[in-house]
């Protein structure tokens, strides 16, 4: 489609893709095309407008001041453009086009695979590309529709939606106590050999509450670090220490019989289990009906946990 003075619409949302990802070979990848494509459409639309959109160097591209213009000014337009062939394409039961959503690795595994294979069963005419990293992605920069953190949000330009929570529990594997002894109380665990996951701000520093008012804060030492939950689940299944886990991880250990809960009348914070997404005028209902199905799958599942 020509826009008025012969510009190419697809030539700005390639022009869009650069921009958010700060590349050529990354937008390239983002809208499944050759990279080529990309270089040769972005040197048609810094034709066609007579100004140059990017300063380029052997690493990277980044917008001149012409380019800034045009991308703050196209930016919304785009967006809202895209949403209304979205809503003119989707009917409320029938959901299109591509949702990209990231976690990390043991999330994925242990809840959110299971749950988009219900979600894709039901909208069988939307694709779903999902991306697995412990690090935090640059939503826009990386096309990300959505992404499921757990623990404690920090401050962030994008708009988060609580989903639950997800305890935190001390587990040990039976041989490990047996070995060992099992703690009566929280500050018997400095006398334990502790393994730490890396991940966490204070690994080494938990603070207990019991039902009856009581707080205990413990400082632990640790000689093994680890920077996954899964690993550290299967170092205390082998008898390496004890930790502290996520409700996910430590529920799959303590169903087959590897772990064992430690302190079960003592508390931990809890942690919160989070939708990410880009802040915008409106939220596409992809997103929003993930949103929805995923906080439904994760209610269940803890009420199944309970029974």
């Amino acid at each position: 489609m020509a826009l008025p003075g012969k510009i190419d619409l697809n030539d700005l949302l390639v022009f869009q893709a650069v921009a958010q990802t700060g590349g050529f070979t990354a937008a390239a990848h983002r809208l499944g095309v050759a990279t080529a494509k990309v270089s040769v459409e972005i040197g048609r639309l810094e034709t066609r407008l007579g100004v140059v959109l990017f300063s380029r160097t052997t690493r990277k591209v980044v917008l001149t001041d012409a380019g800034q213009s045009l991308y703050e000014e196209c930016r919304p337009l785009l967006e809202g453009l895209g949403e209304a062939v979205e809503r003119a394409t989707s009917g409320k039961d029938r959901l299109a086009g591509t949702l990209r959503i990231s976690t990390t690795v043991d999330h994925a595994s242990l809840s959110l695979a299971p749950a988009l294979a219900g979600f894709a069963r039901q909208h069988p005419h939307l694709a779903i590309d999902l991306r697995t990293s412990d690090r935090v992605v640059d939503l826009v920069g990386e096309g990300i529709d959505l992404t499921i953190r757990l623990g404690w949000l920090r401050d962030s330009s994008h708009r988060a939606v609580k989903l639950g929570q997800f305890e935190q529990v001390v587990v040990a594997s039976p041989a490990y106590l047996r070995r060992a002894g099992t703690p009566a109380a929280p500050h018997e665990l400095e006398a334990h050999e502790w393994v730490a996951l890396s991940l966490l701000r204070t690994p080494l520093t938990w603070k207990f509450s019991a039902r009856d008012g009581q707080a205990a804060t413990v400082h632990v030492d640790s000689r093994l670090r680890v920077d996954s939950p899964t690993v550290l689940r299967s170092l205390l299944e082998q008898g390496a220490g004890m930790s502290v886990l996520d409700q996910f991880n430590a529920q799959l250990g303590i169903d087959t019989g590897r772990l064992v809960r430690v302190l079960p009348e003592w508390t931990l914070p809890a942690g919160g289990v989070y939708a990410v997404y880009p802040a915008a005028k409106q939220v596409p209902a992809k997103v929003r009906s993930f949103i929805d199905f995923y906080r439904q799958y994760l209610d269940s599942a803890r009420a199944s946990a309970r029974s």
